[in-house]
């Protein structure tokens, strides 16, 4: 399996067409083993999606870690159909919202609406209880719609006139959003960047891989037609997923280079904002996904090293004197792993 933000670079998709409520009449094909479990999702997603290893390897340690992500890549890159692609490999409910200016916190949460016959306000729940949200360009609506997310991603609940109404489990938010476009965009505020795990660029595809997109699409695939995957994993097999990556071991030495490594950005010149404790066990608990998923009960430097970019990339700011001489999180991420010394 590749690691996040190793792979080579994916395919790009056509675009992107609506999804509401994913439907799950298709026969399931049954994993007992939660491993074996993940590894048949990322063979059905494969027969959708070419390329895409790290993007899709982040999104499987999401799933372990109980953990929203944010996916930034320009238009055609396959963003939206790797999300569809994973929630029909996946026996859980998945929507899909649409940002755009005018979108309102309550099209988001759910609303209390009057009911004529029983002359009261009831509930009525908003797409953000499903198990799997896709909330596509999240940075083309206000702040105030964008916060409307905030309570359900970290309490995982809402609450509606004092009373909080729990969402499904498990639950996920899966964010797009377009860095080369800024005209009519808000960004995501630090306080709500927080609160993905993790940050996943997917880049434009390599000359095989495109290749290979051609040749699918001249072949009659139609990325708005995704009857041919099947669920292969439901919520037992992400329970004992979680179950299993929790119980994977840590030794001190790769305990304090966690904190070496988040206490190093906070002290570097070419950032305003370094990475807060939250991110450091964030950190840790993505560093022990990556390792169950390599099929090993203990954590080792090098997957701290794998998980730290997508990990880490949106908890920290550049100043601005920095990015005018070309410094980027990335960059200065990359400057901070090569500086802070490697236990052995």
């Amino acid at each position: 399996m590749t690691a996040p933000e190793t792979s080579p670079r994916g395919a790009a998709s056509p675009g992107r067409v609506p999804a509401s409520r994913r439907r799950t009449t298709k026969p399931r094909r049954l994993v007992r083993d939660p491993r074996e479990a993940f590894l048949a999702v990322r063979e059905e997603v494969a027969k959708a999606v070419v390329g895409q290893d790290a993007a899709l390897t982040g999104l499987a340690v999401a799933l372990l870690c109980r953990g929203h992500v944010l996916l930034e890549g320009v238009p055609g890159v396959a963003k939206t159909l790797l999300v569809r692609a994973l929630a029909a490999s996946l026996d859980l409910e998945m929507r899909r919202v649409q940002y755009t200016p005018d979108l309102m916190p309550g099209d988001v949460t759910g609303s209390l609406v009057y009911d004529a016959r029983s002359t009261e306000f009831t509930f009525r729940q908003g797409p953000v209880f499903t198990n799997l949200l896709l909330a596509d360009e999240i940075n083309r609506t206000p702040p105030k719609t964008q916060a409307s997310l905030l309570e359900a991603m970290e309490e995982r609940q809402v609450t509606v006139e004092g009373v909080a109404q729990p969402l499904p489990d498990p639950f996920l938010v899966i964010a797009t959003q377009n860095p080369v476009e800024y005209e009519g965009t808000y960004p995501l505020p630090e306080a709500q960047l927080d609160r993905f795990l993790l940050k996943l660029t997917m880049p434009l595809p390599e000359r095989e891989d495109e290749l290979a997109v051609l040749a699918a699409h001249s072949a009659g695939f139609d990325p708005r037609d995704l009857s041919g995957l099947r669920p292969v994993a439901g919520a037992s097999e992400l329970a004992l997923g979680r179950q299993g990556a929790q119980a994977v071991s840590v030794a001190p030495e790769v305990l304090g280079y966690v904190v070496d490594l988040c206490r190093a950005t906070r002290s570097s010149p070419a950032l305003s904002l370094g990475v807060s404790p939250r991110g450091a066990t964030a950190l840790l608990a993505t560093s022990k996904a990556w390792a169950w998923l390599s099929e090993r009960d203990y954590v080792t430097p090098d997957d701290v090293k794998d998980l730290a970019r997508p990990t880490l990339r949106h908890r920290v700011a550049v100043r601005p004197e920095a990015e005018l001489d070309g410094a980027t999180a990335d960059g200065v991420l990359e400057g901070v792993l090569a500086t802070v010394p490697v236990p052995r």
